[in-house]
């Protein structure tokens, strides 16, 4: 066989490879955790279908960006072995600090998953992996359907800059958002009865579309309304 016919062979045959690599692994069973205030705890399924074993670590931040050591939330079992083929939790325990009762609050769980190394193996690629998403914090007394609250944004054109206004308790996850047609980027939440501003190029926008991410990571319905 040829060379150039071996090298086309492992050209149809890498994106086969590379495709199992990346689905390999802990998977988390979610993308988000909605802690009602009435419950005593949350959960996140930690599965693993590999053959060997993980050791999983787990915190909480009130920052998205920076390990604060908030102790608003602790996660439990912190640090745990995860054998092959099983599957284990993350729950969440709130310690009772103060948050605000007329909003929900955002919090932000990492797990991380370290793979186990085999001491007789060569040449070892060990990936450790970490996951971030959001815990939002939903306190008893809340009006209103989490799951409409996406609709209920408000756009506001000024002086090159688009406000967006959420009037809801709820934190509203946008997936897309367009602005006579053309998608911003970078714009992933906007936090309850608070607004964020977009630098935008036109004064003259007419109309918005947007979808959100519900309480189970799926994305919701397009919404359309006139700028004002």
């Amino acid at each position: 066989m040829s060379i150039c016919r071996l090298n086309k062979i492992f050209a149809l045959l890498l994106p086969l490879s590379l495709s199992f690599a990346v689905n390999a692994g802990v998977v988390i069973g979610g993308t988000r955790l909605i802690y009602n205030q009435d419950d005593s705890q949350a959960a996140i399924s930690v599965n693993n279908p590999d053959d060997k074993a993980y050791l999983i670590q787990s915190w909480i931040n009130k920052d998205s960006e920076n390990d604060d050591n908030d102790d608003t939330f602790l996660s439990t079992p912190p640090i745990f072995k995860l054998g092959p083929k099983s599957q284990n939790s993350v729950r969440v325990v709130y310690t009772g600090k103060p948050l605000p009762q007329d909003r929900e609050s955002v919090f932000w769980l990492n797990i991380k998953s370290i793979p186990s190394t085999n001491p007789n193996a060569q040449n070892q690629l060990l990936i450790t992996v970490k996951s971030k998403m959001k815990i939002f914090y939903r306190p008893s007394g809340l009006t209103g359907d989490p799951s409409l609250a996406y609709k209920s944004l408000e756009f506001i054109n000024s002086n090159g800059k688009l406000r967006v206004i959420n009037p809801s308790p709820y934190n509203v996850s946008l997936y897309k958002i367009a602005l006579d047609g053309t998608e911003l980027k970078n714009i992933t939440m906007v936090p309850p009865k608070d607004q964020i501003e977009v630098s935008i190029n036109n004064n003259h926008l007419h109309s918005v579309i947007w979808s959100a991410i519900n309480d189970f990571g799926g994305v919701t319905s397009t919404v359309s309304k006139i700028i004002k």
